[in-house]
Protein backbone atom coordinates (compact mmCIF):
# COMPACT_ATOMS: atom_id res chain seq x y z
CA UNK A 1 0.00 0.00 0.00
CA UNK A 2 0.99 3.52 -0.52
CA UNK A 3 1.38 5.82 2.53
CA UNK A 4 1.40 9.56 3.12
CA UNK A 5 3.98 10.69 5.60
CA UNK A 6 2.42 13.10 8.24
CA UNK A 7 5.28 15.05 10.03
CA UNK A 8 5.02 18.08 12.97
CA UNK A 9 7.83 19.58 14.35
CA UNK A 10 8.84 21.40 17.87
CA UNK A 11 11.80 23.39 17.58
CA UNK A 12 13.51 24.35 21.09
CA UNK A 13 15.11 27.40 20.91
CA UNK A 14 17.22 29.22 23.37
CA UNK A 15 17.36 32.56 23.84
CA UNK A 16 19.85 35.16 23.87
CA UNK A 17 18.98 37.45 26.70
CA UNK A 18 21.96 38.40 28.78
CA UNK A 19 20.17 36.67 31.98
CA UNK A 20 17.88 33.49 32.60
CA UNK A 21 14.07 33.87 32.32
CA UNK A 22 13.13 33.86 35.81
CA UNK A 23 16.46 34.90 37.87
CA UNK A 24 19.14 37.25 36.77
CA UNK A 25 21.55 34.39 36.65
CA UNK A 26 24.00 35.21 33.32
CA UNK A 27 22.83 33.31 30.74
CA UNK A 28 26.37 32.95 28.62
CA UNK A 29 27.11 29.66 27.23
CA UNK A 30 30.57 28.51 27.86
CA UNK A 31 31.23 28.88 31.81
CA UNK A 32 32.57 26.44 34.03
CA UNK A 33 29.77 23.91 35.55
CA UNK A 34 27.75 25.09 38.12
CA UNK A 35 29.09 28.32 38.20
CA UNK A 36 25.92 30.21 37.25
CA UNK A 37 23.27 29.49 39.55
CA UNK A 38 21.03 30.41 42.00
CA UNK A 39 18.59 29.64 44.54
CA UNK A 40 15.99 30.27 41.79
CA UNK A 41 17.00 28.65 39.31
CA UNK A 42 18.30 25.84 41.27
CA UNK A 43 14.63 25.18 42.29
CA UNK A 44 15.28 25.32 46.19
CA UNK A 45 12.04 26.04 48.28
CA UNK A 46 10.74 29.29 49.30
CA UNK A 47 12.64 31.15 45.64
CA UNK A 48 10.48 33.61 43.84
CA UNK A 49 11.00 33.77 39.87
CA UNK A 50 10.66 36.89 38.54
CA UNK A 51 9.63 37.20 34.25
CA UNK A 52 12.85 38.80 32.27
CA UNK A 53 11.10 41.06 30.40
CA UNK A 54 13.46 40.92 27.14
CA UNK A 55 12.47 37.32 27.11
CA UNK A 56 9.23 37.89 26.22
CA UNK A 57 10.04 40.62 23.78
CA UNK A 58 11.92 38.07 22.26
CA UNK A 59 8.76 35.61 21.90
CA UNK A 60 6.59 38.59 20.76
CA UNK A 61 9.74 39.30 17.92
CA UNK A 62 9.70 35.54 16.81
CA UNK A 63 5.80 35.16 16.74
CA UNK A 64 5.38 38.46 14.66
CA UNK A 65 8.34 37.06 11.85
CA UNK A 66 6.46 33.86 11.68
CA UNK A 67 3.06 35.84 11.29
CA UNK A 68 1.40 34.92 14.37
CA UNK A 69 -0.98 36.08 16.50
CA UNK A 70 -0.15 37.80 19.68
CA UNK A 71 -1.97 37.02 22.46
CA UNK A 72 -2.94 40.09 24.62
CA UNK A 73 -3.51 37.53 27.93
CA UNK A 74 -1.45 34.44 28.48
CA UNK A 75 -0.14 32.92 31.81
CA UNK A 76 2.48 30.61 32.84
CA UNK A 77 1.90 26.99 34.21
CA UNK A 78 3.88 24.74 36.36
CA UNK A 79 4.53 21.27 33.95
CA UNK A 80 5.28 18.48 36.68
CA UNK A 81 7.40 16.08 35.44
CA UNK A 82 10.79 14.05 37.69
CA UNK A 83 14.67 14.30 35.98
CA UNK A 84 18.02 14.64 37.14
CA UNK A 85 18.80 17.72 35.47
CA UNK A 86 15.02 19.56 36.47
CA UNK A 87 16.05 20.16 39.70
CA UNK A 88 13.05 21.71 41.10
CA UNK A 89 10.79 18.99 39.89
CA UNK A 90 8.67 21.01 37.61
CA UNK A 91 9.32 23.03 34.91
CA UNK A 92 7.96 26.85 34.50
CA UNK A 93 6.16 26.64 30.90
CA UNK A 94 2.77 27.83 29.27
CA UNK A 95 -0.10 25.26 28.65
CA UNK A 96 -3.06 26.39 27.70
CA UNK A 97 -2.41 30.17 26.75
CA UNK A 98 0.60 30.65 25.09
CA UNK A 99 2.61 33.99 24.04
CA UNK A 100 1.93 33.30 20.21
CA UNK A 101 -0.36 31.78 18.14
CA UNK A 102 -1.63 30.76 14.71
CA UNK A 103 1.71 31.74 12.30
CA UNK A 104 2.76 30.23 9.55
CA UNK A 105 6.10 29.89 7.85
CA UNK A 106 6.36 29.30 3.43
CA UNK A 107 9.19 26.78 2.42
CA UNK A 108 10.04 26.33 -1.10
CA UNK A 109 10.17 22.45 -2.15
CA UNK A 110 11.02 21.39 -6.03
CA UNK A 111 6.86 20.90 -6.28
CA UNK A 112 7.00 24.86 -5.33
CA UNK A 113 5.94 27.02 -2.54
CA UNK A 114 3.99 25.24 0.74
CA UNK A 115 3.09 26.95 3.60
CA UNK A 116 3.39 25.24 6.85
CA UNK A 117 1.18 26.40 9.65
CA UNK A 118 2.86 27.29 13.29
CA UNK A 119 0.12 26.21 15.95
CA UNK A 120 1.79 28.09 19.02
CA UNK A 121 5.10 29.64 20.24
CA UNK A 122 5.42 29.23 23.88
CA UNK A 123 8.08 30.84 26.57
CA UNK A 124 9.09 28.60 29.13
CA UNK A 125 12.36 28.01 31.16
CA UNK A 126 15.11 25.60 29.83
CA UNK A 127 16.40 22.72 32.25
CA UNK A 128 19.65 21.23 33.12
CA UNK A 129 22.30 19.64 31.47
CA UNK A 130 23.55 16.18 32.03
CA UNK A 131 26.72 14.15 31.32
CA UNK A 132 26.95 10.55 30.90
CA UNK A 133 30.40 8.57 31.17
CA UNK A 134 30.91 5.15 30.74
CA UNK A 135 28.43 2.48 31.68
CA UNK A 136 27.76 -0.22 34.11
CA UNK A 137 29.11 -0.60 37.83
CA UNK A 138 31.67 1.89 36.57
CA UNK A 139 29.49 4.35 34.95
CA UNK A 140 28.46 7.82 36.40
CA UNK A 141 26.27 10.70 35.49
CA UNK A 142 27.13 14.46 36.06
CA UNK A 143 24.46 17.33 36.33
CA UNK A 144 25.44 21.20 34.76
CA UNK A 145 22.85 23.55 36.37
CA UNK A 146 24.26 26.40 34.51
CA UNK A 147 21.76 26.22 31.37
CA UNK A 148 18.71 25.66 34.42
CA UNK A 149 16.86 28.33 33.63
CA UNK A 150 17.51 29.74 30.72
CA UNK A 151 15.08 31.37 28.57
CA UNK A 152 13.62 28.79 25.99
CA UNK A 153 10.61 29.17 23.42
CA UNK A 154 9.07 26.13 22.05
CA UNK A 155 7.84 26.86 18.22
CA UNK A 156 5.06 23.69 17.37
CA UNK A 157 4.08 23.63 13.83
CA UNK A 158 0.88 21.92 12.26
CA UNK A 159 1.27 18.38 10.91
CA UNK A 160 1.47 19.77 7.87
CA UNK A 161 4.83 18.78 6.68
CA UNK A 162 5.23 15.76 4.48
CA UNK A 163 8.76 14.52 3.82
CA UNK A 164 11.75 14.17 5.96
CA UNK A 165 13.57 16.14 3.41
CA UNK A 166 10.69 19.01 4.27
CA UNK A 167 10.97 19.18 7.59
CA UNK A 168 14.81 19.69 6.93
CA UNK A 169 13.78 22.50 4.58
CA UNK A 170 11.51 23.98 7.49
CA UNK A 171 13.56 24.18 9.86
CA UNK A 172 17.11 25.76 7.74
CA UNK A 173 14.60 28.61 7.09
CA UNK A 174 13.38 28.96 10.63
CA UNK A 175 16.92 28.99 11.98
CA UNK A 176 17.34 31.60 9.14
CA UNK A 177 14.68 33.41 10.34
CA UNK A 178 15.28 33.67 13.96
CA UNK A 179 19.18 34.37 13.72
CA UNK A 180 17.58 36.99 11.65
CA UNK A 181 15.96 38.87 13.93
CA UNK A 182 18.84 37.93 16.98
CA UNK A 183 16.58 36.52 19.62
CA UNK A 184 18.54 33.45 19.42
CA UNK A 185 22.13 32.67 18.08
CA UNK A 186 20.52 29.13 16.63
CA UNK A 187 23.75 26.87 17.15
CA UNK A 188 22.62 22.89 17.28
CA UNK A 189 26.40 22.14 18.59
CA UNK A 190 25.24 24.11 21.73
CA UNK A 191 21.99 22.88 22.18
CA UNK A 192 20.67 26.42 21.33
CA UNK A 193 18.71 25.15 18.38
CA UNK A 194 17.13 21.18 18.27
CA UNK A 195 14.10 19.38 17.31
CA UNK A 196 11.34 16.66 18.47
CA UNK A 197 9.86 15.46 15.31
CA UNK A 198 6.36 13.65 15.39
CA UNK A 199 5.71 11.07 12.29
CA UNK A 200 2.86 9.04 11.49
CA UNK A 201 1.51 7.47 7.89
CA UNK A 202 -1.41 7.09 6.79
CA UNK A 203 -2.97 5.33 3.54
CA UNK A 204 -2.43 7.96 0.50
CA UNK A 205 -6.00 9.93 0.37
CA UNK A 206 -6.78 9.15 4.06
CA UNK A 207 -8.21 11.81 6.37
CA UNK A 208 -7.43 9.86 9.66
CA UNK A 209 -3.71 11.11 11.19
CA UNK A 210 -1.99 7.28 11.84
CA UNK A 211 -0.25 6.34 15.37
CA UNK A 212 2.44 9.21 15.87
CA UNK A 213 5.52 8.19 17.08
CA UNK A 214 7.54 11.27 18.65
CA UNK A 215 11.53 11.57 17.91
CA UNK A 216 13.40 12.97 20.88
CA UNK A 217 16.70 15.36 20.84
CA UNK A 218 17.36 15.67 17.18
CA UNK A 219 20.27 18.28 17.23
CA UNK A 220 21.22 18.51 13.66
CA UNK A 221 19.81 18.78 10.23
CA UNK A 222 21.00 15.54 8.71
CA UNK A 223 20.72 13.54 11.85
CA UNK A 224 16.73 14.80 11.96
CA UNK A 225 16.69 14.03 8.51
CA UNK A 226 17.95 10.50 8.42
CA UNK A 227 15.82 9.69 11.53
CA UNK A 228 12.76 10.67 9.75
CA UNK A 229 13.37 8.81 6.82
CA UNK A 230 14.70 5.61 8.70
CA UNK A 231 11.04 5.59 10.46
CA UNK A 232 9.24 6.56 7.98
CA UNK A 233 10.37 3.13 6.30
CA UNK A 234 10.13 1.45 9.49
CA UNK A 235 6.54 2.07 9.94
CA UNK A 236 6.08 1.17 6.54
CA UNK A 237 7.26 -2.21 7.05
CA UNK A 238 5.20 -2.25 9.77
CA UNK A 239 1.99 -1.23 8.28
CA UNK A 240 2.53 -3.23 4.93
CA UNK A 241 3.11 -6.60 7.63
CA UNK A 242 -0.42 -5.91 9.30
CA UNK A 243 1.32 -4.96 12.05
CA UNK A 244 0.54 -1.10 13.29
CA UNK A 245 1.92 0.64 16.48
CA UNK A 246 0.14 -0.21 19.35
CA UNK A 247 0.98 3.11 21.11
CA UNK A 248 2.39 5.87 20.86
CA UNK A 249 6.31 6.11 21.88
CA UNK A 250 9.13 8.01 21.99
CA UNK A 251 12.13 7.24 20.11
CA UNK A 252 15.72 8.31 19.84
CA UNK A 253 18.41 8.42 17.16
CA UNK A 254 20.85 5.87 17.12
CA UNK A 255 23.94 7.56 14.98
CA UNK A 256 26.20 4.69 15.14
CA UNK A 257 23.35 1.76 14.32
CA UNK A 258 21.75 4.61 11.81
CA UNK A 259 18.30 3.47 13.01
CA UNK A 260 15.49 4.70 16.00
CA UNK A 261 15.54 3.38 19.44
CA UNK A 262 12.61 2.66 22.19
CA UNK A 263 12.71 5.36 24.89
CA UNK A 264 9.43 5.09 26.54
CA UNK A 265 5.68 5.76 26.23
CA UNK A 266 4.97 8.76 24.78
CA UNK A 267 3.54 11.51 27.70
CA UNK A 268 0.15 13.03 27.32
CA UNK A 269 -0.62 16.34 28.79
CA UNK A 270 -2.36 14.78 31.84
CA UNK A 271 0.91 13.06 32.58
CA UNK A 272 2.21 16.48 33.25
CA UNK A 273 -0.40 17.74 35.73
CA UNK A 274 -0.16 21.08 34.68
CA UNK A 275 -1.70 24.00 36.57
CA UNK A 276 -1.22 27.98 36.77
CA UNK A 277 2.01 29.14 38.83
CA UNK A 278 1.23 30.75 41.88
CA UNK A 279 3.98 32.72 41.76
CA UNK A 280 3.70 34.43 38.32
CA UNK A 281 1.58 37.29 37.46
CA UNK A 282 -0.07 36.21 33.85
CA UNK A 283 1.52 38.41 30.86
CA UNK A 284 -0.63 40.92 29.42
CA UNK A 285 0.65 42.61 26.18
CA UNK A 286 -1.32 45.49 24.29
CA UNK A 287 -0.79 46.63 20.83
CA UNK A 288 1.57 49.04 21.52
CA UNK A 289 3.77 46.66 23.02
CA UNK A 290 3.39 44.53 20.49
CA UNK A 291 3.57 47.55 17.76
CA UNK A 292 7.12 48.51 19.83
CA UNK A 293 8.16 45.00 18.64
CA UNK A 294 7.40 45.16 15.72
CA UNK A 295 9.15 48.34 14.78
CA UNK A 296 12.31 46.73 16.36
CA UNK A 297 12.74 43.83 13.50
CA UNK A 298 14.73 44.20 10.60
CA UNK A 299 14.03 43.48 7.29
CA UNK A 300 13.19 39.50 6.79
CA UNK A 301 15.07 37.50 4.29
CA UNK A 302 11.96 36.74 1.93
CA UNK A 303 11.74 40.88 1.62
CA UNK A 304 15.45 41.85 1.53
CA UNK A 305 15.39 38.70 -1.66
CA UNK A 306 12.68 40.45 -3.52
CA UNK A 307 14.18 43.92 -2.77
CA UNK A 308 17.54 42.30 -4.23
CA UNK A 309 15.67 41.33 -7.20
CA UNK A 310 13.88 44.35 -8.02
CA UNK A 311 16.62 46.96 -6.67
CA UNK A 312 19.76 45.30 -7.74
CA UNK A 313 18.86 43.12 -10.85
CA UNK A 314 20.09 40.03 -9.44
CA UNK A 315 18.48 36.83 -10.16
CA UNK A 316 16.38 35.18 -8.08
CA UNK A 317 19.40 32.07 -7.17
CA UNK A 318 21.76 35.16 -5.98
CA UNK A 319 19.11 37.25 -4.13
CA UNK A 320 18.09 33.88 -2.35
CA UNK A 321 21.66 33.15 -1.35
CA UNK A 322 22.86 36.50 -0.10
CA UNK A 323 19.85 37.27 1.57
CA UNK A 324 20.04 33.77 3.71
CA UNK A 325 22.25 34.94 5.94
CA UNK A 326 21.81 38.30 7.90
CA UNK A 327 25.44 38.71 7.96
CA UNK A 328 26.24 37.87 4.15
CA UNK A 329 23.51 40.44 3.03
CA UNK A 330 25.33 43.21 5.42
CA UNK A 331 28.37 42.50 3.96
CA UNK A 332 27.17 42.45 0.33
CA UNK A 333 25.30 46.03 0.64
CA UNK A 334 28.39 47.69 2.62
CA UNK A 335 30.37 46.38 -0.57
CA UNK A 336 27.41 47.49 -2.87
CA UNK A 337 27.44 50.80 -1.47
CA UNK A 338 31.46 51.55 -1.17
CA UNK A 339 32.05 49.78 -4.54
CA UNK A 340 29.44 51.96 -6.72
CA UNK A 341 29.94 49.73 -9.90
CA UNK A 342 28.62 46.32 -11.13
CA UNK A 343 26.06 44.83 -8.88
CA UNK A 344 26.47 41.61 -10.15
CA UNK A 345 30.16 41.79 -9.97
CA UNK A 346 29.88 41.82 -5.50
CA UNK A 347 27.18 39.02 -6.10
CA UNK A 348 29.57 36.55 -7.60
CA UNK A 349 32.32 37.78 -5.44
CA UNK A 350 30.66 37.45 -2.61
CA UNK A 351 29.27 34.26 -3.34
CA UNK A 352 32.09 32.11 -4.91
CA UNK A 353 35.67 33.62 -3.33
CA UNK A 354 34.53 34.31 0.02
CA UNK A 355 32.43 31.92 0.39
CA UNK A 356 34.77 29.36 -0.58
CA UNK A 357 38.09 30.53 2.19
CA UNK A 358 35.02 30.64 4.58
CA UNK A 359 33.88 26.62 4.10
CA UNK A 360 37.53 25.96 3.96
CA UNK A 361 37.82 27.26 7.13
CA UNK A 362 34.92 26.12 8.58
CA UNK A 363 34.36 30.08 9.59
CA UNK A 364 31.49 32.47 10.34
CA UNK A 365 31.40 35.87 8.21
CA UNK A 366 32.17 37.85 11.33
CA UNK A 367 35.36 36.39 11.93
CA UNK A 368 36.95 36.76 9.14
CA UNK A 369 39.71 39.79 8.66
CA UNK A 370 38.45 40.64 5.41
CA UNK A 371 35.99 44.38 5.17
CA UNK A 372 33.64 45.18 2.82
CA UNK A 373 35.63 48.48 2.03
CA UNK A 374 38.60 46.53 1.02
CA UNK A 375 36.42 44.40 -1.27
CA UNK A 376 35.42 46.95 -2.74
CA UNK A 377 38.72 48.75 -2.87
CA UNK A 378 40.06 45.41 -5.00
CA UNK A 379 37.22 45.82 -7.59
CA UNK A 380 37.82 49.03 -8.05
CA UNK A 381 41.65 48.25 -8.77
CA UNK A 382 40.51 45.80 -11.31
CA UNK A 383 38.08 48.08 -12.96
CA UNK A 384 40.88 50.63 -13.22
CA UNK A 385 43.58 48.44 -14.88
CA UNK A 386 45.67 48.27 -11.95
CA UNK A 387 45.87 44.43 -11.31
CA UNK A 388 43.95 41.83 -13.48
CA UNK A 389 41.09 39.40 -12.07
CA UNK A 390 43.43 36.31 -11.72
CA UNK A 391 45.84 38.54 -9.83
CA UNK A 392 42.74 39.87 -7.77
CA UNK A 393 41.98 36.55 -6.22
CA UNK A 394 45.28 36.40 -4.82
CA UNK A 395 45.06 39.16 -3.18
CA UNK A 396 41.49 38.44 -2.01
CA UNK A 397 43.58 35.71 -0.26
CA UNK A 398 45.55 37.88 1.59
CA UNK A 399 43.21 40.22 2.48
CA UNK A 400 41.33 37.27 3.83
CA UNK A 401 43.90 35.63 6.37
CA UNK A 402 45.72 39.41 7.49
CA UNK A 403 43.14 42.03 7.02
CA UNK A 404 45.61 44.19 4.88
CA UNK A 405 44.39 46.78 2.38
CA UNK A 406 44.53 45.85 -1.54
CA UNK A 407 47.06 48.53 -2.63
CA UNK A 408 49.25 47.33 0.30
CA UNK A 409 48.79 44.10 -0.83
CA UNK A 410 50.02 44.80 -4.68
CA UNK A 411 52.45 47.17 -3.99
CA UNK A 412 54.20 44.86 -1.53
CA UNK A 413 54.04 41.54 -3.59
CA UNK A 414 54.68 43.97 -7.11
CA UNK A 415 51.56 42.56 -8.36
CA UNK A 416 50.34 46.09 -10.39
CA UNK A 417 49.72 45.13 -13.56
CA UNK A 418 51.86 45.77 -16.68
CA UNK A 419 49.64 47.64 -19.39
CA UNK A 420 52.75 49.32 -21.14
CA UNK A 421 52.31 48.29 -24.97
CA UNK A 422 55.81 47.74 -25.79
CA UNK A 423 56.62 45.47 -22.51
CA UNK A 424 53.75 43.09 -23.54
CA UNK A 425 54.81 43.10 -27.13
CA UNK A 426 58.22 42.28 -26.03
CA UNK A 427 56.91 39.30 -24.17
CA UNK A 428 54.39 38.17 -26.99
CA UNK A 429 57.51 38.15 -29.67
CA UNK A 430 59.30 35.85 -27.25
CA UNK A 431 56.41 33.58 -26.49
CA UNK A 432 55.99 33.07 -30.33
CA UNK A 433 59.67 32.54 -31.06
CA UNK A 434 59.49 29.88 -28.43
CA UNK A 435 56.41 27.66 -29.03
CA UNK A 436 56.29 27.33 -33.04
CA UNK A 437 54.13 24.19 -32.99
CA UNK A 438 51.49 26.23 -31.24
CA UNK A 439 52.00 29.69 -33.67
CA UNK A 440 51.20 26.89 -36.92
CA UNK A 441 48.52 25.58 -35.17
CA UNK A 442 46.93 28.68 -34.87
CA UNK A 443 47.84 29.79 -38.69
CA UNK A 444 46.53 26.85 -39.93
CA UNK A 445 43.40 27.57 -38.03
CA UNK A 446 43.29 25.95 -34.49
CA UNK A 447 42.06 29.17 -32.46
CA UNK A 448 42.32 27.15 -29.10
CA UNK A 449 46.19 27.45 -29.70
CA UNK A 450 45.38 31.47 -29.22
CA UNK A 451 44.46 30.61 -25.63
CA UNK A 452 47.70 28.51 -24.77
CA UNK A 453 49.52 31.24 -26.14
CA UNK A 454 47.69 33.90 -24.05
CA UNK A 455 48.58 31.53 -21.40
CA UNK A 456 52.10 31.88 -21.88
CA UNK A 457 52.27 35.37 -21.92
CA UNK A 458 50.82 35.53 -19.13
CA UNK A 459 53.21 32.82 -17.18
CA UNK A 460 55.69 35.31 -18.32
CA UNK A 461 55.02 37.98 -16.68
CA UNK A 462 53.66 36.34 -13.40
CA UNK A 463 49.74 37.26 -14.11
CA UNK A 464 51.23 40.87 -14.49
CA UNK A 465 50.12 41.81 -18.30
CA UNK A 466 46.95 42.97 -19.27
CA UNK A 467 45.10 39.65 -20.32
CA UNK A 468 43.06 42.15 -23.25
CA UNK A 469 46.16 43.69 -23.93
CA UNK A 470 48.34 40.64 -24.40
CA UNK A 471 45.01 39.21 -26.08
CA UNK A 472 45.20 42.06 -28.86
CA UNK A 473 48.65 42.01 -29.46
CA UNK A 474 49.17 38.63 -29.82
CA UNK A 475 46.61 38.62 -32.80
CA UNK A 476 48.47 41.28 -34.42
CA UNK A 477 51.54 39.16 -34.48
CA UNK A 478 50.09 36.38 -35.46
CA UNK A 479 48.20 37.82 -38.31
CA UNK A 480 51.44 39.70 -39.87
Amino acid sequence: MAYETVIGLEVHVELKTAAKVFCGCDARFGAEANTRTCPGCLGFPGSLPVLNKQAVNFTIMAGLALHCRIAPFSRFHRKQYFYPDLPGAYQISQYDLPLCEKGRLEIVTPEGKRTIGINRIHLEEEAGRTYHSGSGPEGYSLLDHNRSGLGLIEIVSEPDLRSPAEARTYLEKLQTILQYIEVSDCKMEEGSFRCDANISLRPVGGKDFGRRVELKNLNSFKAIQAALEYEEGRQSALLDAGTPLEREESRAWDETRGSTVFMRPKEKAGDYRYFPDPDLVPVVVDDGWVEKVRQSLPELPEIKRERYIKEYGLPLYDADVLSSSRPTAEFFEAVVKAYGGDVKVVSNWVMVELARLLNMEKMELPAAKITPESLAGLLKMVDEGTISGKIAKTVFTEMFYSGKKPRQIVEEKGLVQISDKDLITAVVQKVIAGNPDSVADYRGGKTKALGFLVGQVMKETRGRANPAMANTLLREELDK
